[in-house]
Formats: structure tokens, sequence, C-alpha cells
């Protein structure tokens, strides 16, 4: 016992171990470095286990940590062991430690790379900082409750109910991740069923749900009349797209490398979906026309360019577009609804052939789980049928002139 004095281990250069007796040990590496070492055996296992650096541990205290370990090991507990479910310890608890807004600046981090574009992501950190952050911020995640989550969204929920519904969700998505990160325990605060669902008025009871403006299907004849006049490109893309019955995104956003002029098809890659799905789009004559058409830079990428180099032309072109036509009270995706009416009303296409044009996802599961293909030969026949309703004579009231049809137009009955 204590063969070691300071002055030995302050001088030794040698590399080695130096044994000052009971397990307690001077390692000198080859390097100069000194460290001290605690070795004992488990079992027929010999283990060292490493208490420090000279320079940061005296001769003292490295002889109290050894007898501390030696205690343990009376005890029939592992000091090696014993300190790594320690430092495992306090690992979670500084893992608990962390707030609400680390938290979600690590969710947002880890799913912004799925997310179809850097705007979700901003729209997701700028209502957190808005609505959340103020209340949860910076609270310890493990420590979300419901009232405090009841704080966030009562404030909102009746004036700003499309808002709050989002904040919810995005809130669940958090400690949901929190959880399963071990920083927080038990069920999620934010849930809406079972649980928020109580304590809070539906949304449906607070806030009507509000459609997007769509031009009645009677009158698209003349409305198409007034587009095929207008000569920008914006009027180009809104024809295309109220011939596909695309999203406004999908339009904008296609790529000459999505078009097969000759085939008639456009093919649309799952990451520019809604659903995240490759949907075909069967292409009607007058819209093969309109790709025919318009101007084609031989290193262009996009369809329809916008102003800026590499960029596609921006929704607000087309918003614009109807503000010059007059048009103001409509919105470019409500020509999906009015798509949609139509096919419902003036056709006997089956309802799945409309829904499958649009690109909806299928409700029921039992269905989705037995629907193998896309309709899509069906789909090209509803295609065609539509541009054609697209391209009718409009009837106008007499002594009109460019304005729209308020009599009825002969109902196209399309045979699939």
């Amino acid at each position: 016992m204590k063969r070691l004095t300071a002055l030995k281990v302050e001088r030794e250069k040698r590399p080695g171990l130096y044994s000052d007796g009971l397990g307690l040990y001077l390692q000198v590496r080859s390097s100069g470095s000194k460290s001290w070492i605690f070795r004992y055996r488990a079992g027929k296992k010999l283990r060292d286990m490493g208490l420090g650096s000279v320079n940061a541990i005296g001769l003292a205290e490295a002889r109290e940590r050894a007898a501390r370990y030696r205690n343990l090991r009376a005890n029939g507990i592992d000091p090696i062991d014993d300190r790594r479910r320690q430092e495992a310890a306090q690992r979670a608890d500084a893992a608990r430690a962390l707030t609400f807004e680390q938290c979600a600046a690590q969710f947002v981090d880890a799913h912004k790379a799925g997310w179809k574009n850097a705007k979700h992501a901003a729209q997701w950190t700028a209502t957190l900082q808005t609505y959340a952050y103020p209340v949860l911020g910076p609270l310890p995640v493990a420590s979300v409750d419901t009232p405090l989550v009841l704080k966030v969204l009562e404030p909102i929920w009746n004036d700003k109910t499309e808002t709050a519904t989002r904040v919810r969700g995005r809130i669940e998505s958090i400690l949901d991740w929190a959880r399963v990160r071990g920083f927080r325990d038990g069920e999620n605060p934010a849930r809406w069923r079972g649980h928020l669902d109580h304590l809070l008025p539906k949304r449906s009871k607070v806030a009507a749900v509000k459609h997007h403006a769509a031009l009645p299907y009677r009158e698209i004849p003349a409305f198409m009349e007034l587009l095929r006049a207008e000569p920008s490109l914006a009027a180009r893309a809104m024809e295309f797209g109220v011939l596909t019955a695309a999203r406004t995104g999908e339009v904008i956003g296609a790529r000459w490398s999505e078009i097969d002029l000759e085939a008639k098809l456009w093919t649309i890659p799952p990451d520019r979906m809604k659903a995240g799905r490759e949907h075909r789009v069967p292409l009607a004559t007058r819209a093969v026309t309109i790709l025919s058409e318009v101007p084609k830079d031989p290193d262009a990428e996009f369809v329809f360019p916008g102003g800026k180099a590499n960029r596609p032309l921006s929704s607000m072109a087309l918003l614009m577009l109807l503000r010059r036509m007059k048009r103001d009270d409509l919105t470019v995706h409500g020509f999906r609804s009015t798509f949609r009416d139509w096919a419902a009303e003036q056709t006997t296409f089956p309802a799945e052939v409309a829904e499958m044009a649009l690109a909806h996802t299928v409700s029921d599961k039992v269905e989705a789980a037995y629907r193998r293909g896309d309709l899509f030969d069906k789909r090209r026949a509803l295609a065609t049928a539509w541009a054609a309703f697209c391209q009718s004579k409009p009837v106008r009231p007499r002594g009109a002139s460019n304005t729209f049809a308020s009599e009825s137009v002969p109902d196209t009955q399309a045979q699939n």
C-alpha cells in the first residue's frame, strides 16, 4: 500500500504501470502523458478503469477514488458498469432538460429534407414562433402538459381556427418526436382525438369551411374563349391547368423532362405530387398544342418559365391574370372543382375516374388495396371530353359581348 510518492509521480518518465497498491496504478505513456488506473477483477476478467489525468487528479485524490471503487467491488458492484449507468442517467436528465423550442428546431432539421420546399419549413418555424414559443418555448419539453397546450390554442381557436389547427398538429408532432427520442414520457397532451376534442369545440363548429371560388361549369366555354385570346405565358399556363385539372403548383412547376408530346402524356414525379405518388396525366389535343406553341429555350427546364433564371412562373402571375380578366372573384385551384362538377353532372364517367384525374387519394382503405391501375385509358377519354367541352361554343345572352354565359349550354353526355 502507498508505494508511490508525490515526488515519484512527478519525476517518473519511463513508460509503464507503477503500482501504489490495492489496485491503484500510475500509467506513464510513451508520449509522456500520465494518468491513474484502478485495476480489479470481475469474475475471471481483469478490468482497468481510468480515473483521470495526473494533471487533474493528485495522488491523494486518486487513492480516495480507488478506495471508493474497492468498496463497490466489496458490495458486488462493478465500478465501470456503475459509472456508465450514472453517466446514462445524467445524459437522460440533460436530454429531459431540452426546451420545447430546442426540440422543435431539431424536429424541423430532421424533417425538412423530406418536405417539398423550404417554404414549408419556414411556415412551421413562423407559426411556432408566433403562437407556441411565447408559452412553451423556454420550458423543458418534458414539462409540456394539457393546460400549457390549451394556453397556446384557446386565444386563437375561435378567431384563427385554421391557424390554430395547424399549430396544434405541429405541437403534437414535436411532442411525439420528443417522446420517441426519450425526452419525455406519457400521452401527448396536444392530441386531438379522445383528448382535446373534449376540451375545444370542433373546427367545423367555430369556422365555416371555405372552398376555393370556382366558376360554374356552364360558364367554362365563354371563359376559355376569353382566356385563349390572352397572349401571355400565364394565360397558356392557366389554360393548360384547366384542361389537365392539375393543381397550380404542378402546372407552374412542370418540366420538359416530364412531357412526352408524341405519347400525349405528362408524367408528374412523386416528389411534386401532394400524395407523394407518380401521376400520369393524359393530354388532350389542345393541351399538346399549347405545349407545342410555348416558346422553348433549348436550355429551359420549366415549361412555363418565370422572370428569374431557372425559376418557374409564379402563382401570383396567374392571380394577376384573373384580375386583368376582371375575374378576381375566382381562384386558379377552383377550376378543379369546376371540372369535378362537370364530370359528375354532364358525363357518365364513374366517379373514381374523375377522382383519379384529380389525383385524389382513395379514402377507403379496402378500395385502395384492391385498386392497382390508374384507369388511364378512361381518364384519357374523360380528358378529351373535357377539352371538347371547354372549346365548345359559348351561349351568351342576346346583345352580350365578352361576358360569360348566363344561359345553359347544351349538355355534353360523354360516354366511358
